[in-house]
């Protein structure tokens, strides 16, 4: 069965909102997509930062109350709050990724990239 909510972690950016949640829809069949906005979430969450602690107790929210089994962890071109190279973006996004794996969440991880045109593209899924 389908959850009704997934969850993604979004820069703040609204360029990167309508095309990710739209994405979003797709990829899991959700009806409704739980936001949680930062400025540059890549590079916070590649931290151990009080700031991505803060970010998962909103994620449990989304997990624990809307029962949302997907989350996906957004990194894009132009970012302002992040202005690294795709490149650094990228490993951004695989360094968070494997520290969000040790939170074991029980939730579809999908890390991904959105390029120049706002067009979404899975980097890595990590299983539950």
């Amino acid at each position: 069965m389908t959850s009704q909510f997934a969850t993604v972690i979004n820069c703040m950016d609204g360029r990167v909102q309508d095309p990710v949640n739209q994405w979003m829809k797709q990829q899991t069949g959700a009806k409704f997509i739980d936001v949680i906005t930062e400025a540059g979430p890549d590079r916070i969450m590649a931290s151990t930062a009080t700031a991505s602690r803060l970010i998962l107790q909103r994620l449990l929210v989304s997990r624990d109350k809307h029962g949302s089994t997907s989350l996906a962890l957004v990194a894009h071109h132009d970012c302002a709050g992040n202005p690294v190279s795709k490149t650094e973006h990228l490993c951004q996004l695989k360094k968070a990724g494997k520290i969000m794996e040790t939170w074991n969440l029980g939730m579809r991880l999908l890390l991904v990239w959105v390029d120049e045109n706002w067009q979404v593209e899975i980097i890595e899924e990590l299983a539950p």
